[in-house]
């Protein structure tokens, strides 16, 4: 495969040199423009990325101790080229390394550190491009003078496939800001969410005025620490926000990468509070595709294989249907069947989903070439928001499924009251609904009770094992 690699590398290259006079001695020409030359910088970087491994970890036995630091060392070096050819080509490639930074539960440490720095310090647009925008789209030179002093710091295929095809709308600042506005409507009930408001005479499609809103980054827990922020909390809000996107909206944020998802105590209330950045990038889910998504989550929380093979299937999973639940869950197949609210995951599972990533990667992309297109980011999504949580420490919590389950369950009632005519019909699925609800209240209750018990007994244990001193 590298030899390959190496060979088709070589033959991009003299293609290139043949305009490459042309192009760096243009200057109103970028060689970043020309799609060539990024795809050539790919191919020679994936040569290297896999004639190191092939060479670095060949003659030392597989397990050894020299095994495992070699692999490191290679992880490393290979994880920082990597984000030189994202800073190089930027654009979508900057979109693909933030999504590989935030996968913590799934991609080797060396690799999602050292690619952590797309999400906040990614390659900026220099402060004479941004004014030559300014110039052009609003005419005013004291916009420019006011930004400077506002801001003086200023200065997988598939995945890359929907990146290409969502970036326009993602440049688009007029779509930004009204998806942004939009959002925030349909959020408004959690007072715990903040949204930058637009100053829409002051934006156009290459310029987007906003509310500055500060915070520390959601992965940040040294912040949080600081300024006694509880992660929790922000799991079970981040939880929140997300399960109404999906579920009963059908309207979702699909960039949720650490740099995009602040957290901070309100300036005026004291009060925890996310706030949700760079709303470019949204999916609007089908009605269809919505419902059968809410059942195959119901399924998965509450454990009934029968439903979560049927929404499976007609999710378009086929025979992969056991992987899909993986998948969107990123638990084991043994967790699914024991039930993935009922037993919290473990350092051998986390081992045990690593390991598999690479040996189904075939099984997986067949998968996605066979699921609806509207699943493909909500995976992003999923995995986004599933890394947060394993920083934060918070995978293992049974709320967040808890919460999922809420927002299924009023999504199905709220559609199936909207179908029926009938006064009674309606009466029964509310009834039905509040009964559902107080389920997952006192199940909640139960788990918690639990928790409070088992730290009981551990407390009294130590107190015995260890008596205070007289």
């Amino acid at each position: 495969m590298a030899r390959k690699a190496l060979k088709l590398a070589s033959w991009t290259s003299m293609a290139l040199a043949a305009s490459g006079f042309y192009l760096y001695s243009n200057k109103y020409l970028d060689p970043n423009d020309f799609g060539a030359v990024r795809v050539g910088r790919a191919v020679a970087t994936t040569a290297v990325i896999s004639y190191d491994y092939l060479t670095s970890l060949r003659s030392v036995p597989y397990g050894s101790e020299e095994y495992a630091q070699l692999r490191s060392e290679v992880h490393l070096r290979s994880a920082r080229r990597l984000c030189e050819l994202c800073c190089a080509n930027r654009g979508t490639f900057i979109k693909v390394g933030q999504h590989l930074a935030a996968l913590d539960y799934l991609l080797p440490q060396e690799y999602t550190s050292t690619l952590k720095v797309l999400h906040s310090q990614a390659p900026k647009s220099s402060m004479q491009e941004v004014s030559q925008v300014i110039r052009e789209d609003l005419g005013k030179e004291v916009l420019v003078l006011a930004v400077k002093q506002l801001f003086p710091e200023f200065e997988f295929m598939w995945l890359v496939d929907e990146a290409k095809k969502n970036l326009p709308l993602e440049l688009d600042f007029l779509n930004e800001g009204r998806n942004a506005e939009k959002v925030a409507q349909m959020l408004k009930h959690f007072d715990f969410l903040k949204v930058p408001q637009i100053y829409w005479e002051l934006s156009t499609k290459r310029v987007l005025l906003m509310e500055f809103l500060d915070g520390g980054q959601v992965n940040d827990r040294d912040y949080m620490e600081r300024n006694k922020i509880d992660v929790n909390e922000i799991s079970r809000h981040l939880g929140k926000i997300y399960s109404e996107m999906i579920f009963v909206n059908g309207f979702v944020h699909c960039d949720p990468h650490p740099g995009n998802v602040l957290v901070r105590k309100g300036p005026d209330t004291g009060k925890v509070e996310i706030v949700l950045l760079d709303h470019g990038l949204y999916q609007v889910l089908t009605e269809e595709f919505r419902l059968d998504y809410c059942h195959l989550w119901q399924s998965l929380i509450w454990t009934d294989m029968e439903k979560v093979k049927k929404y499976c299937l007609r999710l378009g999973a086929g025979d992969f249907y056991p992987l899909l639940a993986c998948m969107l869950t990123a638990r084991s197949w043994n967790s699914v069947n024991r039930g993935i609210s009922q037993a919290p995951i473990t350092a051998s599972e986390n081992t045990e989903i690593r390991n598999n990533a690479a040996t189904y990667l075939p099984q997986i992309s067949q998968l996605l070439n066979r699921v609806p297109r509207q699943m493909l980011l909500i995976f992003k999504t999923n995995d986004l928001l599933r890394g947060i949580e394993a920083t934060l420490g918070t995978r293992a919590s049974a709320s967040s499924f808890l919460n999922m389950s809420r927002c299924c369950v009023r999504a199905l009632a709220m559609h199936n009251k909207k179908n029926t005519c009938s006064f009674f019909r309606r009466s029964q699925i509310s009834f039905s609904e509040t009964i559902s609800l107080w389920q997952i209240s006192l199940h909640e209750l139960i788990l918690r009770v639990k928790g409070l018990r088992l730290a009981s007994w551990v407390l009294a244990l130590l107190c015995w094992l260890l008596p205070a001193p007289y």
